[in-house]
Protein backbone atom coordinates (compact mmCIF):
# COMPACT_ATOMS: atom_id res chain seq x y z
CA UNK A 1 0.00 0.00 0.00
CA UNK A 2 2.97 2.43 0.62
CA UNK A 3 4.52 1.35 -2.73
CA UNK A 4 1.60 2.44 -4.43
CA UNK A 5 1.38 5.64 -2.60
CA UNK A 6 5.10 6.45 -3.09
CA UNK A 7 4.41 5.90 -6.80
CA UNK A 8 1.14 8.14 -7.08
CA UNK A 9 3.11 11.04 -5.53
CA UNK A 10 6.54 10.41 -7.57
CA UNK A 11 7.62 13.75 -9.66
CA UNK A 12 7.78 12.95 -13.77
CA UNK A 13 11.59 13.12 -13.11
CA UNK A 14 11.46 10.21 -10.95
CA UNK A 15 8.67 8.30 -13.14
CA UNK A 16 10.69 8.81 -16.52
CA UNK A 17 13.66 7.03 -14.40
CA UNK A 18 11.54 4.31 -13.39
CA UNK A 19 9.75 3.49 -16.66
CA UNK A 20 8.61 -0.07 -16.81
CA UNK A 21 9.65 -1.93 -19.89
CA UNK A 22 6.94 -3.67 -21.81
CA UNK A 23 7.72 -6.44 -24.86
CA UNK A 24 10.76 -6.43 -26.91
CA UNK A 25 12.81 -3.88 -23.91
CA UNK A 26 10.24 -1.13 -25.04
CA UNK A 27 9.96 1.81 -22.32
CA UNK A 28 6.86 2.70 -21.15
CA UNK A 29 4.93 4.31 -18.09
CA UNK A 30 1.96 2.45 -16.75
CA UNK A 31 0.37 5.78 -15.50
CA UNK A 32 0.57 7.65 -18.36
CA UNK A 33 2.00 9.06 -21.50
CA UNK A 34 4.77 12.38 -21.61
CA UNK A 35 3.81 15.08 -23.60
CA UNK A 36 5.86 14.56 -25.93
CA UNK A 37 5.16 11.41 -26.60
CA UNK A 38 1.79 12.84 -27.45
CA UNK A 39 2.86 15.39 -29.81
CA UNK A 40 5.47 13.11 -31.72
CA UNK A 41 2.81 9.98 -31.69
CA UNK A 42 -0.50 13.24 -33.11
CA UNK A 43 2.61 14.36 -35.52
CA UNK A 44 2.62 10.40 -36.77
CA UNK A 45 -1.01 10.35 -37.43
CA UNK A 46 -1.71 13.07 -38.88
CA UNK A 47 1.32 13.10 -42.21
CA UNK A 48 -0.73 9.38 -42.69
CA UNK A 49 -4.15 10.35 -41.68
CA UNK A 50 -4.94 13.49 -43.96
CA UNK A 51 -3.77 12.10 -47.04
CA UNK A 52 -5.50 8.87 -46.33
CA UNK A 53 -9.04 10.95 -46.34
CA UNK A 54 -8.01 12.45 -49.50
CA UNK A 55 -7.32 9.29 -50.97
CA UNK A 56 -10.81 7.61 -49.30
CA UNK A 57 -12.84 10.56 -50.30
CA UNK A 58 -11.04 11.11 -53.92
CA UNK A 59 -11.49 7.10 -54.86
CA UNK A 60 -15.08 7.46 -53.62
CA UNK A 61 -15.89 10.30 -55.48
CA UNK A 62 -15.73 8.57 -58.54
CA UNK A 63 -18.95 6.80 -57.34
CA UNK A 64 -20.45 9.98 -55.39
CA UNK A 65 -19.84 12.31 -59.50
CA UNK A 66 -21.54 9.41 -61.55
CA UNK A 67 -24.43 9.65 -59.33
CA UNK A 68 -24.51 13.81 -59.45
CA UNK A 69 -24.34 13.11 -63.71
CA UNK A 70 -27.24 10.71 -63.79
CA UNK A 71 -29.83 12.39 -61.13
CA UNK A 72 -29.88 15.63 -63.92
CA UNK A 73 -31.22 12.87 -66.51
CA UNK A 74 -34.31 12.23 -64.34
CA UNK A 75 -36.09 10.36 -60.89
CA UNK A 76 -35.77 7.16 -62.83
CA UNK A 77 -32.54 7.25 -63.99
CA UNK A 78 -31.52 8.89 -60.75
CA UNK A 79 -33.68 5.39 -58.90
CA UNK A 80 -31.74 2.96 -61.08
CA UNK A 81 -28.30 3.98 -60.57
CA UNK A 82 -28.44 4.23 -57.18
CA UNK A 83 -30.04 0.84 -56.89
CA UNK A 84 -27.54 0.02 -59.02
CA UNK A 85 -24.81 1.14 -56.97
CA UNK A 86 -26.10 -0.41 -53.76
CA UNK A 87 -26.57 -3.33 -55.81
CA UNK A 88 -22.72 -3.44 -56.89
CA UNK A 89 -21.54 -2.42 -52.94
CA UNK A 90 -23.27 -5.80 -51.65
CA UNK A 91 -22.33 -7.90 -54.21
CA UNK A 92 -19.00 -7.15 -55.03
CA UNK A 93 -17.13 -3.75 -54.08
CA UNK A 94 -17.54 -4.53 -50.03
CA UNK A 95 -16.38 -7.94 -50.60
CA UNK A 96 -13.03 -7.06 -52.66
CA UNK A 97 -12.61 -4.19 -49.85
CA UNK A 98 -13.17 -6.48 -47.16
CA UNK A 99 -10.57 -9.48 -48.84
CA UNK A 100 -8.01 -6.76 -49.41
CA UNK A 101 -8.67 -5.27 -45.73
CA UNK A 102 -6.83 -8.37 -44.81
CA UNK A 103 -3.58 -6.75 -45.88
CA UNK A 104 -3.71 -4.08 -43.68
CA UNK A 105 -2.87 -6.86 -40.34
CA UNK A 106 -0.58 -8.46 -43.07
CA UNK A 107 1.46 -5.40 -44.77
CA UNK A 108 1.30 -3.70 -41.65
CA UNK A 109 2.93 -5.91 -38.97
CA UNK A 110 5.41 -7.50 -41.95
CA UNK A 111 6.88 -3.70 -41.94
CA UNK A 112 6.84 -3.25 -38.51
CA UNK A 113 8.92 -6.43 -38.25
CA UNK A 114 11.24 -5.41 -40.85
CA UNK A 115 10.27 -8.10 -43.44
CA UNK A 116 9.89 -5.73 -46.57
CA UNK A 117 10.10 -8.36 -49.27
CA UNK A 118 6.95 -10.12 -47.43
CA UNK A 119 4.83 -7.01 -48.30
CA UNK A 120 5.51 -7.92 -52.11
CA UNK A 121 4.42 -11.35 -51.50
CA UNK A 122 1.47 -10.69 -49.67
CA UNK A 123 -0.09 -8.24 -52.08
CA UNK A 124 0.61 -10.22 -55.12
CA UNK A 125 -0.95 -13.09 -53.23
CA UNK A 126 -4.22 -11.01 -52.76
CA UNK A 127 -4.36 -9.79 -55.87
CA UNK A 128 -4.46 -12.91 -57.41
CA UNK A 129 -7.19 -14.12 -55.08
CA UNK A 130 -9.33 -11.02 -55.23
CA UNK A 131 -8.81 -10.98 -59.37
CA UNK A 132 -10.74 -14.72 -59.22
CA UNK A 133 -12.69 -13.77 -56.96
CA UNK A 134 -14.02 -10.97 -59.56
CA UNK A 135 -15.26 -13.35 -61.73
CA UNK A 136 -18.20 -14.77 -60.01
CA UNK A 137 -19.12 -11.56 -58.82
CA UNK A 138 -19.40 -10.17 -62.70
CA UNK A 139 -21.81 -12.99 -63.38
CA UNK A 140 -23.90 -11.43 -60.17
CA UNK A 141 -23.98 -8.35 -61.54
CA UNK A 142 -24.64 -9.44 -65.17
CA UNK A 143 -27.76 -10.76 -63.47
CA UNK A 144 -28.57 -7.93 -61.56
CA UNK A 145 -32.23 -7.06 -63.04
CA UNK A 146 -32.89 -10.53 -62.90
CA UNK A 147 -31.97 -10.36 -59.04
CA UNK A 148 -33.51 -6.93 -58.00
CA UNK A 149 -37.03 -8.38 -59.36
CA UNK A 150 -36.70 -11.78 -57.58
CA UNK A 151 -36.97 -9.13 -54.61
CA UNK A 152 -39.73 -7.63 -55.11
CA UNK A 153 -38.04 -4.16 -56.00
CA UNK A 154 -39.78 -2.05 -58.37
CA UNK A 155 -39.75 -3.22 -62.26
CA UNK A 156 -38.51 -0.34 -63.88
CA UNK A 157 -35.95 0.61 -61.51
CA UNK A 158 -34.70 -3.05 -61.32
CA UNK A 159 -34.25 -2.69 -65.75
CA UNK A 160 -32.25 0.36 -65.04
CA UNK A 161 -29.97 -1.09 -62.63
CA UNK A 162 -29.39 -3.78 -64.57
CA UNK A 163 -28.16 -1.85 -67.62
CA UNK A 164 -25.66 0.25 -65.41
CA UNK A 165 -24.25 -2.60 -63.53
CA UNK A 166 -23.66 -4.54 -66.88
CA UNK A 167 -21.62 -1.52 -67.97
CA UNK A 168 -19.94 -1.15 -64.74
CA UNK A 169 -18.42 -4.79 -64.97
CA UNK A 170 -14.93 -3.69 -65.77
CA UNK A 171 -14.44 -1.38 -62.73
CA UNK A 172 -15.12 -4.80 -60.35
CA UNK A 173 -11.81 -6.22 -61.78
CA UNK A 174 -9.96 -2.73 -61.17
CA UNK A 175 -11.60 -2.21 -57.92
CA UNK A 176 -9.81 -5.28 -56.23
CA UNK A 177 -6.50 -4.90 -57.57
CA UNK A 178 -6.49 -1.12 -56.06
CA UNK A 179 -7.82 -2.38 -52.71
CA UNK A 180 -4.59 -4.78 -52.59
CA UNK A 181 -2.21 -1.58 -54.13
CA UNK A 182 -3.86 0.65 -51.61
CA UNK A 183 -2.88 -1.32 -48.42
CA UNK A 184 0.60 -1.91 -49.88
CA UNK A 185 1.33 1.63 -50.22
CA UNK A 186 -0.48 2.56 -46.94
CA UNK A 187 1.04 -0.05 -44.74
CA UNK A 188 4.58 1.46 -45.76
CA UNK A 189 3.36 4.98 -45.04
CA UNK A 190 3.63 6.30 -48.73
CA UNK A 191 0.43 8.29 -48.83
CA UNK A 192 1.39 11.63 -50.52
CA UNK A 193 1.47 9.58 -54.22
CA UNK A 194 -1.55 8.01 -53.53
CA UNK A 195 -3.35 10.94 -52.96
CA UNK A 196 -1.79 12.39 -56.20
CA UNK A 197 -2.85 9.67 -58.39
CA UNK A 198 -6.13 9.62 -56.82
CA UNK A 199 -6.85 13.42 -57.52
CA UNK A 200 -5.97 13.32 -61.02
CA UNK A 201 -8.20 10.05 -61.53
CA UNK A 202 -11.19 11.94 -59.95
CA UNK A 203 -10.18 15.19 -62.19
CA UNK A 204 -10.57 13.06 -65.26
CA UNK A 205 -13.53 11.02 -64.07
CA UNK A 206 -15.35 14.44 -64.31
CA UNK A 207 -14.36 15.19 -67.97
CA UNK A 208 -15.09 11.77 -68.71
CA UNK A 209 -18.68 11.41 -67.16
CA UNK A 210 -19.42 14.45 -69.10
CA UNK A 211 -18.08 13.36 -72.35
CA UNK A 212 -20.03 9.88 -72.15
CA UNK A 213 -23.11 10.80 -70.31
CA UNK A 214 -23.76 14.20 -72.20
CA UNK A 215 -21.15 13.94 -75.04
CA UNK A 216 -22.09 10.73 -76.38
CA UNK A 217 -25.84 10.57 -74.94
CA UNK A 218 -24.77 7.56 -73.22
CA UNK A 219 -26.90 8.45 -70.43
CA UNK A 220 -26.69 5.94 -67.42
CA UNK A 221 -24.81 3.40 -68.99
CA UNK A 222 -21.71 6.39 -69.35
CA UNK A 223 -21.41 7.02 -66.14
CA UNK A 224 -21.14 3.05 -65.39
CA UNK A 225 -18.59 2.77 -68.26
CA UNK A 226 -16.77 6.28 -66.95
CA UNK A 227 -16.59 4.05 -63.45
CA UNK A 228 -15.09 1.68 -65.18
CA UNK A 229 -12.76 3.89 -67.41
CA UNK A 230 -11.70 5.75 -64.49
CA UNK A 231 -10.88 3.14 -61.67
CA UNK A 232 -8.23 1.45 -64.33
CA UNK A 233 -6.33 4.22 -64.54
CA UNK A 234 -5.98 5.00 -61.15
CA UNK A 235 -4.76 1.36 -61.01
CA UNK A 236 -2.81 1.92 -63.77
CA UNK A 237 -1.07 5.31 -61.87
CA UNK A 238 -0.38 2.81 -58.90
CA UNK A 239 1.42 0.20 -60.46
CA UNK A 240 3.40 2.53 -62.59
CA UNK A 241 4.51 3.66 -59.09
CA UNK A 242 5.40 0.56 -57.41
CA UNK A 243 7.28 -0.91 -60.35
CA UNK A 244 9.76 2.37 -60.73
CA UNK A 245 10.03 4.08 -57.45
CA UNK A 246 12.53 3.36 -55.54
CA UNK A 247 10.94 3.67 -52.48
CA UNK A 248 8.96 0.57 -53.01
CA UNK A 249 12.74 -1.63 -54.50
CA UNK A 250 12.70 -3.62 -50.65
CA UNK A 251 9.13 -4.26 -50.60
CA UNK A 252 8.89 -5.02 -54.09
CA UNK A 253 11.00 -6.94 -55.73
CA UNK A 254 9.54 -8.27 -58.31
CA UNK A 255 6.63 -10.88 -59.22
CA UNK A 256 7.50 -14.11 -56.63
CA UNK A 257 6.62 -17.63 -57.24
CA UNK A 258 5.64 -17.44 -53.20
CA UNK A 259 2.44 -15.78 -53.88
CA UNK A 260 0.89 -19.25 -55.04
CA UNK A 261 1.94 -20.64 -51.67
CA UNK A 262 -0.55 -20.19 -48.29
CA UNK A 263 -2.89 -19.20 -49.99
CA UNK A 264 -5.34 -20.60 -47.24
CA UNK A 265 -3.17 -19.18 -44.33
CA UNK A 266 -4.25 -15.88 -46.12
CA UNK A 267 -7.96 -17.20 -46.57
CA UNK A 268 -7.98 -17.98 -42.89
CA UNK A 269 -7.90 -13.90 -42.10
CA UNK A 270 -9.09 -12.38 -45.59
CA UNK A 271 -12.59 -13.98 -45.07
CA UNK A 272 -13.31 -13.15 -41.40
CA UNK A 273 -12.15 -9.59 -42.93
CA UNK A 274 -14.70 -9.41 -46.02
CA UNK A 275 -17.27 -11.11 -43.05
CA UNK A 276 -16.56 -8.19 -41.25
CA UNK A 277 -16.93 -5.37 -43.45
CA UNK A 278 -19.68 -7.06 -45.52
CA UNK A 279 -22.19 -7.54 -42.49
CA UNK A 280 -21.35 -3.63 -41.85
CA UNK A 281 -21.85 -2.22 -45.73
CA UNK A 282 -24.83 -4.96 -46.13
CA UNK A 283 -26.82 -3.55 -43.20
CA UNK A 284 -26.75 0.52 -44.58
CA UNK A 285 -27.28 -1.25 -48.27
CA UNK A 286 -30.48 -2.89 -47.07
CA UNK A 287 -31.93 0.16 -46.06
CA UNK A 288 -32.09 1.40 -49.37
CA UNK A 289 -32.93 -1.91 -50.92
CA UNK A 290 -36.01 -2.18 -48.14
CA UNK A 291 -36.89 1.27 -49.22
CA UNK A 292 -38.16 -0.04 -52.45
CA UNK A 293 -40.67 -2.02 -50.63
CA UNK A 294 -42.04 1.38 -49.10
CA UNK A 295 -45.39 3.34 -50.58
CA UNK A 296 -44.00 5.75 -52.76
CA UNK A 297 -40.54 3.89 -53.52
CA UNK A 298 -39.24 5.87 -56.57
CA UNK A 299 -39.44 8.90 -53.77
CA UNK A 300 -38.22 6.58 -50.98
CA UNK A 301 -35.27 5.43 -52.98
CA UNK A 302 -33.88 8.19 -54.53
CA UNK A 303 -33.75 10.07 -51.33
CA UNK A 304 -32.05 7.35 -49.27
CA UNK A 305 -29.76 6.41 -51.89
CA UNK A 306 -28.64 9.76 -51.76
CA UNK A 307 -28.61 9.82 -47.68
CA UNK A 308 -26.52 6.68 -48.35
CA UNK A 309 -24.09 8.26 -50.23
CA UNK A 310 -23.72 11.39 -48.67
CA UNK A 311 -23.14 8.67 -45.36
CA UNK A 312 -20.79 6.93 -47.47
CA UNK A 313 -19.14 10.55 -48.72
CA UNK A 314 -18.66 11.75 -44.64
CA UNK A 315 -17.56 7.88 -44.26
CA UNK A 316 -13.92 8.04 -46.48
CA UNK A 317 -12.68 10.43 -43.85
CA UNK A 318 -13.30 8.29 -40.89
CA UNK A 319 -12.02 5.71 -43.45
CA UNK A 320 -8.92 8.15 -43.33
CA UNK A 321 -8.45 7.94 -39.73
CA UNK A 322 -9.37 4.16 -39.43
CA UNK A 323 -6.58 3.06 -42.12
CA UNK A 324 -4.12 5.53 -40.38
CA UNK A 325 -5.03 3.52 -36.94
CA UNK A 326 -4.74 0.27 -38.61
CA UNK A 327 -1.48 0.95 -40.08
CA UNK A 328 -0.05 2.34 -36.85
CA UNK A 329 -0.92 0.07 -34.60
CA UNK A 330 0.15 -3.14 -37.21
CA UNK A 331 3.58 -1.51 -37.59
CA UNK A 332 4.00 -0.65 -33.49
CA UNK A 333 2.48 -4.24 -33.14
CA UNK A 334 4.98 -5.97 -35.53
CA UNK A 335 7.78 -4.18 -34.32
CA UNK A 336 7.37 -5.03 -30.36
CA UNK A 337 6.43 -1.96 -29.22
CA UNK A 338 2.99 -2.61 -27.85
CA UNK A 339 2.51 0.73 -25.78
CA UNK A 340 3.01 2.79 -28.50
CA UNK A 341 -0.01 1.14 -30.35
CA UNK A 342 -1.68 1.77 -27.48
CA UNK A 343 -0.68 5.22 -27.67
CA UNK A 344 -2.09 5.48 -30.89
CA UNK A 345 -5.67 4.07 -30.13
CA UNK A 346 -5.78 6.48 -27.23
CA UNK A 347 -4.54 9.54 -29.56
CA UNK A 348 -6.66 8.95 -32.74
CA UNK A 349 -9.83 7.95 -30.46
CA UNK A 350 -9.59 11.79 -29.35
CA UNK A 351 -9.18 12.89 -33.08
CA UNK A 352 -12.26 10.75 -34.11
CA UNK A 353 -14.22 12.87 -31.80
CA UNK A 354 -13.22 15.66 -32.61
CA UNK A 355 -13.76 15.23 -36.44
CA UNK A 356 -17.37 13.11 -36.09
CA UNK A 357 -18.51 16.83 -33.56
CA UNK A 358 -17.48 18.90 -36.28
CA UNK A 359 -18.66 17.06 -39.34
CA UNK A 360 -22.12 16.31 -37.48
CA UNK A 361 -22.25 20.44 -37.00
CA UNK A 362 -21.23 20.87 -40.74
CA UNK A 363 -24.22 18.08 -41.95
CA UNK A 364 -26.86 20.01 -40.18
CA UNK A 365 -26.29 23.58 -41.03
CA UNK A 366 -26.22 22.50 -44.92
CA UNK A 367 -29.40 20.15 -44.53
CA UNK A 368 -31.30 22.74 -47.02
CA UNK A 369 -28.93 22.78 -49.91
CA UNK A 370 -27.51 19.39 -49.85
CA UNK A 371 -30.28 17.94 -51.89
CA UNK A 372 -30.00 20.27 -54.38
CA UNK A 373 -26.61 18.73 -55.78
CA UNK A 374 -28.59 15.34 -56.81
CA UNK A 375 -32.20 16.46 -58.25
CA UNK A 376 -34.15 19.03 -59.36
CA UNK A 377 -37.38 17.59 -57.94
CA UNK A 378 -38.24 19.97 -54.69
CA UNK A 379 -39.93 16.77 -53.06
CA UNK A 380 -36.45 15.15 -52.85
CA UNK A 381 -34.98 17.99 -51.61
CA UNK A 382 -37.26 18.75 -48.98
CA UNK A 383 -37.19 15.08 -48.16
CA UNK A 384 -33.52 15.14 -47.98
CA UNK A 385 -33.13 18.33 -45.05
CA UNK A 386 -35.15 16.45 -42.99
CA UNK A 387 -33.09 13.12 -43.06
CA UNK A 388 -29.95 15.49 -42.53
CA UNK A 389 -29.92 15.29 -39.00
CA UNK A 390 -30.00 11.88 -38.63
CA UNK A 391 -27.24 11.71 -40.57
CA UNK A 392 -25.43 14.02 -38.36
CA UNK A 393 -25.64 11.64 -35.49
CA UNK A 394 -24.90 8.03 -37.68
CA UNK A 395 -21.74 9.96 -38.89
CA UNK A 396 -20.71 10.60 -35.32
CA UNK A 397 -21.18 7.26 -34.35
CA UNK A 398 -19.66 5.55 -37.98
CA UNK A 399 -16.98 7.74 -37.52
CA UNK A 400 -15.89 6.48 -33.84
CA UNK A 401 -16.59 2.38 -34.83
CA UNK A 402 -14.67 3.19 -37.48
CA UNK A 403 -11.36 3.83 -35.62
CA UNK A 404 -11.94 1.46 -33.18
CA UNK A 405 -12.40 -1.15 -36.27
CA UNK A 406 -9.10 0.13 -37.63
CA UNK A 407 -7.04 -0.60 -34.76
CA UNK A 408 -8.69 -3.94 -34.75
CA UNK A 409 -7.75 -4.48 -37.93
CA UNK A 410 -4.14 -3.71 -37.01
CA UNK A 411 -4.37 -6.25 -34.54
CA UNK A 412 -6.01 -8.71 -36.16
CA UNK A 413 -8.87 -8.96 -34.42
CA UNK A 414 -11.16 -9.86 -37.58
CA UNK A 415 -12.64 -12.59 -36.67
CA UNK A 416 -14.08 -11.21 -33.19
CA UNK A 417 -15.21 -8.34 -34.99
CA UNK A 418 -17.21 -10.04 -37.40
CA UNK A 419 -19.64 -11.44 -34.37
CA UNK A 420 -19.30 -8.06 -33.11
CA UNK A 421 -20.84 -6.73 -36.28
CA UNK A 422 -23.48 -9.74 -37.12
CA UNK A 423 -24.83 -8.74 -33.82
CA UNK A 424 -25.25 -4.79 -33.86
CA UNK A 425 -26.58 -4.67 -37.40
CA UNK A 426 -28.76 -8.10 -37.93
CA UNK A 427 -29.93 -8.52 -34.14
CA UNK A 428 -30.30 -5.10 -33.72
CA UNK A 429 -29.94 -2.66 -36.59
CA UNK A 430 -32.22 -4.06 -38.94
CA UNK A 431 -35.06 -5.47 -36.48
CA UNK A 432 -35.43 -1.98 -35.43
CA UNK A 433 -35.09 -0.67 -38.96
CA UNK A 434 -38.24 -2.51 -39.92
CA UNK A 435 -39.69 -1.79 -36.94
CA UNK A 436 -39.52 1.93 -36.95
CA UNK A 437 -40.70 1.93 -40.96
CA UNK A 438 -42.85 -0.59 -41.56
CA UNK A 439 -45.13 -1.15 -37.92
CA UNK A 440 -44.30 2.40 -36.63
CA UNK A 441 -45.25 3.81 -39.97
CA UNK A 442 -42.00 6.24 -39.43
CA UNK A 443 -40.54 5.55 -43.47
CA UNK A 444 -37.31 5.84 -44.83
CA UNK A 445 -36.61 7.63 -41.64
CA UNK A 446 -37.38 5.02 -39.32
CA UNK A 447 -35.16 2.84 -41.54
CA UNK A 448 -31.89 5.05 -40.73
CA UNK A 449 -33.16 4.99 -37.12
CA UNK A 450 -32.58 1.27 -36.94
CA UNK A 451 -28.79 1.48 -38.44
CA UNK A 452 -28.34 4.35 -35.19
CA UNK A 453 -29.27 1.65 -32.73
CA UNK A 454 -26.96 -0.72 -34.46
CA UNK A 455 -24.31 1.06 -34.33
CA UNK A 456 -24.35 2.37 -30.78
CA UNK A 457 -24.25 -1.31 -29.98
CA UNK A 458 -20.70 -1.83 -32.27
CA UNK A 459 -19.34 1.13 -30.41
CA UNK A 460 -19.79 0.16 -27.03
CA UNK A 461 -18.80 -3.56 -27.73
CA UNK A 462 -15.65 -1.57 -29.67
CA UNK A 463 -14.83 0.83 -26.78
CA UNK A 464 -15.07 -2.30 -23.99
CA UNK A 465 -12.71 -4.64 -26.40
CA UNK A 466 -9.95 -1.58 -26.21
CA UNK A 467 -10.62 -1.42 -22.34
CA UNK A 468 -9.86 -5.01 -22.20
CA UNK A 469 -6.87 -5.55 -24.10
CA UNK A 470 -3.70 -6.73 -23.06
CA UNK A 471 -0.95 -5.12 -25.61
CA UNK A 472 1.70 -6.85 -24.65
CA UNK A 473 0.37 -9.87 -25.79
CA UNK A 474 -0.69 -8.97 -29.23
CA UNK A 475 2.65 -7.85 -29.81
CA UNK A 476 3.70 -11.41 -28.85
CA UNK A 477 0.74 -12.40 -31.58
CA UNK A 478 2.00 -10.08 -34.08
CA UNK A 479 5.70 -10.94 -34.08
CA UNK A 480 4.45 -14.65 -34.14
CA UNK A 481 2.10 -14.51 -37.27
CA UNK A 482 5.09 -12.34 -39.01
CA UNK A 483 7.47 -15.46 -37.72
CA UNK A 484 4.40 -18.18 -39.51
CA UNK A 485 5.74 -16.87 -42.69
CA UNK A 486 9.01 -19.26 -42.38
CA UNK A 487 11.12 -15.68 -41.87
CA UNK A 488 12.79 -15.03 -38.79
CA UNK A 489 12.60 -11.06 -37.14
CA UNK A 490 15.72 -9.33 -38.42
Amino acid sequence: MEEDQISVLQSPLVLNQERSHGFSGEVHQQEGYYREEVVEEVKKQLGLALPLIAVSLLQYSLQVISIMFVGHLGELPLSGASMATSFASVTGFSVLLGMGSALETLCGQAYGAKQYHMLGVYTQRAMLILTVLSIPLAFIWFYTSTILISLGQDHEISIEAGKFNRWMIPSLFAYGLLQCLNRFLQTQNIVIPMMISSGITALFHIFVCWVLVFGFGLGSKGAALANAISNWVNVIFFMAYVKFSPICMKTWTGFSEEAYHEVLSFLKLAIPSAIMICLEYWSFEMVVLLSGLLPNPKLETSVLSISLNTCWMVYMISVGLGGAISTRVSNELGGGHPQSARLAVCVMTIVAISEGAIVAAITIAFRHLWGRLYSNEEEVITYVAKMMPLLALSDFLDGFQCVLSGAARGCGWQNLCAFINLGAYYVVAIPCAVLFAFFFHIGGMGLWMGIICGLCVQVVALITINLCTNWDTEARKAVNRVQKTGVLIE
